[in-house]
């Protein structure tokens, strides 16, 4: 069985995210979703929290593949937590050709500290291409509306943090 490992901040799970675990669970039985913690930066959500809107928004999509996911933080290297996670496969998410550039030097450099692990590139749907985390944490912090960036339970945390 391949477990596949698909790392990111997740600060704030987007549509473009689900889209690509959706995509993951598609080609693997089981996904590892690592959640990178740095402690220098200061995330919009808690570690918990990201956990839970990741487990929550797979639920509204695809609620029969829930058990096939772990939500887990790293701090180290990807290829050292997908190691540690029993993984064999990175998931990297790709919107344009820039993205491709920085994830072609990503796995390169990853092939070589650990050839026993393969890069998969799974490509944005066209609805999703234009998403990142930035500019949604962006557009809600200036009260703008997220909704179709982001899944239902997002959305409703992003709100919560605007209105305390």
């Amino acid at each position: 069985m391949t477990t596949a490992f698909y790392p990111g901040s997740f600060d704030p799970m987007t549509n473009g995210h689900l889209d690509v675990l959706i995509q993951a669970l598609a080609i693997a039985p089981r996904v590892v979703i690592g959640i990178g913690v740095h402690p220098g930066k200061v995330p919009m959500f808690s570690f918990e929290k990201r956990a839970e809107l990741i487990r929550q928004s797979l639920t509204e999509t695809l609620p029969e593949r829930l058990a096939d996911i772990e939500v887990i933080a790293f701090d180290n290297l990807v290829v050292d937590a997908a190691r540690r996670h029993g993984t064999k496969i990175l998931i990297r998410g790709l919107r344009d050709g820039t993205d491709l550039d920085y994830e072609m030097q990503m796995a390169g450099m990853n092939r070589q500290m650990a050839p026993d692990i393969q890069t998969v590139f799974l490509p944005a749907g066209a609805t999703t291409r234009p998403i990142t985390a930035t500019l949604v944490r962006q557009i809600a912090a200036m009260g703008g509306d997220v909704t179709a960036f982001v899944p239902g339970p997002v959305l409703a945390a992003l709100q919560a943090l605007r209105a305390s």
